[in-house]
């Protein structure tokens, strides 16, 4: 199968298709890794308010992705950033999302974790760390009585009144404090948010990572894990081998999750990806194949999925939600290509037509011909 693909100047030349699609289905082996998929939400495209608005969403196309993924036997990371939380999600509608989710999921509700921030209080508006914490704590109670587990999100408003690394183990310490199970942390870098721009109080890596464990170690039964989503391998590993026995690693990173997953002689991570939203057969055929123990394989997939990985997620970053969505749409998960807020603009078209080639050869465009004709869709709308 071939498509015209044009590049930054215009100019069309033929791509032949080559990969061999990965068929979504449920694992043969269980995961020797627990692998949350941080999920996105379809848009509702004939709303009729404004992008700047409150979010209008597809029910029914947002949770039938939920199942897909269920269904290939990773669990959910619900309302965090691969879903927009920050970026056109509001906790309003992140709140019914989450509530929507755990509903549907019936029995495999379990498998699901919830995103609990401060994003209802404007940093602007925050005094003080009690002002910080009174948001934590609305959003925990509200997720802990839907009965859904909690995955604590890295706070704007902390960083805006937090005078001293002290300030963050204090907040995290209470926070913890009201946790009806353990809790996963979230420590999103910069480079996805950059409000975050100095969390645990400081800038360097070193100094960060020790009043993050110190919020870990003061609060060691609260704590499931942490997720650190720096882009950086090394620092992970670091920090994973500093962790408490009882706490888990999840990976956040985009860049280099197969050596991370797969792990060496001192440890491995688990994972948490917005990634595997848009590679979701593909990291299941993957982690199937490590679960087995045959790491070859393991490798051999996972590692062809990296090229479109950095693409998605490369500078700036924040944006990496427009390539999620825009495989979605080419694989038939939602009819068009329209996300909250209009973040479908965030990318230039030459990134979308790298994109289809990378999934193409990494075995993830499920139905090449629907995948050619909602492509050729796009290249018009572009005027190629």
């Amino acid at each position: 199968m071939k498509i015209a693909l044009p590049n930054e100047k215009g100019r069309l030349s033929p791509y032949t298709l080559k990969g061999k699609p990965f068929r979504p289905r449920a694992p043969k082996a269980t995961f020797n890794r627990i692998a949350f998929a941080a999920a996105h939400v379809v848009a509702y495209p004939f709303s009729a308010s404004d992008p700047a608005g409150r979010p209008a969403i597809d029910w029914q196309k947002t949770l039938a992705y939920r199942h897909y993924l269920l269904d290939q036997g990773f669990g959910i990371a619900e309302a965090m950033d691969t879903s927009q939380r920050g970026m056109g999600l509001d906790w309003l509608s992140a709140h019914e999302l989450i509530q929507r989710s755990l509903k549907s999921a019936g029995k495999k509700a379990k498998l699901i974790a919830s995103g609990v921030g401060t994003d209802h209080l404007n940093p602007a508006d925050a005094r003080d760390l009690d002002d910080v914490i009174k948001a934590y704590l609305d959003q925990l109670h509200a997720v802990q009585k839907l009965g859904g587990r909690v995955i604590m999100m890295a706070s704007r408003a902390l960083v805006k009144v937090a005078r001293s690394p002290d300030d963050y183990v204090k907040v995290y310490s209470r926070v913890l404090s009201e946790a009806d199970a353990p809790v996963i942390l979230h420590w999103l870098g910069e480079m996805f948010d950059p409000a975050l721009k100095g969390y645990w109080g400081g800038s360097a890596f070193s100094q960060t990572m020790e009043t993050c464990l110190a919020a870990i170690n003061d609060n060691e039964r609260q704590v499931d894990g942490i997720k650190i989503s720096l882009l950086d391998d090394q620092k992970e590993v670091v920090m994973r081998r500093r962790l408490p026995r009882m706490v888990k690693m999840y990976t956040g990173d985009d860049f280099n999750y197969p050596a991370l997953i797969k792990g060496d002689a001192q440890g491995y991570s688990h994972a948490l990806l917005g990634i595997f939203d848009a590679i979701a057969p593909a990291a299941a055929a993957g982690l199937e194949a490590l679960a087995k123990g045959d790491t070859g394989r393991y490798s051999s997939i996972m590692n062809a999925t990296v090229p479109l990985s950095r693409l998605i997620f490369r500078s700036p970053t924040q944006f990496y939600k427009t390539g999620v969505v825009f495989l979605a749409w080419l694989n038939g998960h939602q009819d068009h290509f329209v996300m909250v807020g209009g973040a479908q603009s965030a990318r230039p078209l030459p990134y979308f037509v790298e994109a289809f080639k990378l999934a193409d050869k990494a075995g993830l465009l499920a139905k090449p011909g629907l995948a050619i004709k909602r492509m050729k869709q796009l290249l018009a709308l572009y005027g190629a």
